[in-house]
């Protein structure tokens, strides 16, 4: 846990390029950590275990790991089975996160049931739950999740029009409020002033992702406010 003590109160970037994105590698995955490092940064969130494995050659950051993987019986692709857990808890990444939303997972496995597989097997492995409504976190929070994340609140049916930042955090303050287990603010958090908020509203630890590694998404935010 000492490790994984080093992003309390600190900024996580979330290096990540998926395969239709411009900057799809892992070598560039690696000195985008190493960037984000040089920059301050106190942990990284990575896809892949080729991405990890570049990242962990550049820098000694605490890891979160995913696997994003699509399966055709299931909407839920962020680490969705024990064969993505597997292989992240080979690779040795300091936390695992995976989809914690009310959703059907791939062999119609339901979440209590994922995560007592994974408690079973790892019983050591530090998890954290991406959740997209506070009714969701609440339940991770029942099982036993080290983590609850708010990575995909208003992007799942279930949390459609909700927006992180709304009310002054008031869905992250809830779930804050509402659960026992340490709360990181991860999602749409895209200026310094709203990761700083997150903070001190008591996130244990915050991640920005899209509005520091992804290029495109940063040159359409100026396009579309010259556009105006």
């Amino acid at each position: 846990m000492n490790k994984i003590k080093n992003i309390e109160k600190k900024l996580v970037v979330s290096c990540q390029a998926l395969a239709d994105e411009p900057l799809h590698s892992s070598f560039i995955m690696g000195r985008m950590a190493l960037a984000a490092k040089i920059g301050g940064a106190s942990g990284i969130r990575a896809n892949t275990i080729e991405d990890i494995e570049e990242i962990r050659k550049n820098v000694d950051l605490p890891i979160i790991g995913i696997i994003k993987k699509d399966y055709d019986n299931s909407e839920i692709y962020i680490t969705p089975t024990m064969d993505e857990i597997d292989k992240l808890y080979a690779a040795k990444v300091d936390i695992i996160a995976t989809d914690a939303t009310d959703r059907k997972r791939p062999n119609h496995k339901n979440l209590k049931e994922f995560y007592d597989h994974i408690r079973e097997k790892y019983p050591d492995i530090k998890l954290m739950a991406d959740c997209s409504t506070v009714e969701e976190a609440i339940y991770a929070d029942k099982l036993g999740f080290d983590f609850i994340g708010t990575t995909l609140v208003g992007y799942t049916p279930e949390s459609k029009g909700l927006k992180i930042e709304e009310d002054d955090f008031k869905i992250l303050r809830e779930i804050i409020q509402k659960c026992d287990h340490k709360v990181i603010a991860e999602g749409n958090i895209d200026t310094p002033k709203k990761a700083k908020r997150v903070l001190d509203l008591g996130a244990f630890s915050v991640v920005v992702g899209s509005i520091i590694t992804r290029p495109q998404v940063i040159t359409r935010n100026f396009v579309e406010e010259i556009n105006k």
